[in-house]
């Protein structure tokens, strides 16, 4: 039987995914991608990905941009933690490495915003270099494809993943055979109705072959949702509406918003040592 890589690089090459626009790019398009891409669906990107880089068509230019064009690009993307990170790693490059994309994995590791697995997928995609990722689609795949029970966020089984993620890469061609592995967990090994009768490596699937398809990989254990209460100031006059600029870090980072209050009392307090007044066309609201 030929190998796991040599069949879905056979497959991806008839009917993977050919027409992405960061696909055959330079190494600045395939982070910004593998950035957006991250909790985010690929036909949600790919409109953002191409005004992006639209408006910064290269790592110099986004890195002389302000924080607030490269948020009001990622507007509706969410995780606005990402955009900080592209912005913040595009200034280390420009600084460090003369506005040229680094080409060493550990070089790229060290980026902001930047993991393992993004780190390889770049060295892959872009430089051609034998690394293994290991996305979330890429963990559903082997899982299924070895059998490996357990979350994958656990540090244990997501050790054994990166070892079969290792162990699988072919000596060649690893840059369509990752694309191969993103392709086969977007569109044909997918968390439900999977489509296991076109998959190119069925026939040693662990998963499939022992009945388990539908319990791996394993769902994460379920934690109980944290609620938050605050209050905010709506604070009109005409047309006009006060807003302020989130802190950097923590929920809503950078975003600008309402202020907000723990409470209706303190937010009134707040207004009236403000020395502000609700009159002449100014309309003074809280809500929570």
């Amino acid at each position: 039987m030929t190998s796991f890589a040599s069949r879905l690089t056979v497959w991806q090459r008839a009917h993977g995914r050919h027409d992405l626009p960061w696909q055959e790019q330079d190494a600045y398009r395939v982070w910004l991608s593998e950035i957006m891409l991250q909790q985010t669906q690929v036909a949600t990107v790919i409109p953002y990905f191409q005004r992006f880089v639209t408006s910064f068509p290269n790592i110099a230019v986004l890195a002389a941009a302000t924080e607030d064009q490269v948020l009001a690009h990622w507007s509706g993307l969410g995780y606005y933690a990402r955009g900080r990170n592209l912005h913040k790693a595009a200034r280390i490059i420009v600084a460090k490495f003369g506005g040229e994309f680094p080409e060493k994995f550990e070089d790229i590791l060290e980026l902001p915003g930047i993991g393992r697995s993004t780190a390889a997928a770049v060295c892959a995609l872009a430089f051609h270099q034998r690394r293994a990722i290991l996305d979330g689609n890429v963990k559903r795949v082997l899982a299924r494809y070895r059998g490996i029970e357990g979350w994958a966020g656990e540090k244990q089984v997501e050790e054994q993943l990166w070892q079969q993620a290792e162990a699988l890469l072919p000596n060649e061609g690893v840059a369509t055979y990752t694309q191969a592995l993103m392709d086969m967990g977007a569109t044909i090994c997918t968390r439900s109705r999977p489509k296991c009768v076109l998959c190119p490596v069925q026939t040693d699937c662990i998963a499939l072959q022992t009945d388990r398809i539908n319990t791996l990989p394993t769902p994460k254990p379920k934690n109980v949702i944290p609620e938050r209460h605050a209050t905010f100031l709506l604070l009109m006059h005409g047309n006009d509406i006060l807003l302020e600029k989130r802190p950097s870090s923590g929920i809503w980072g950078g975003l600008w918003c309402p202020p907000q209050f723990d409470g209706e009392d303190a937010a009134r307090d707040w207004f009236l040592r403000s020395g502000m007044q609700a009159s002449e066309g100014g309309k003074l609201e809280t809500f929570t």
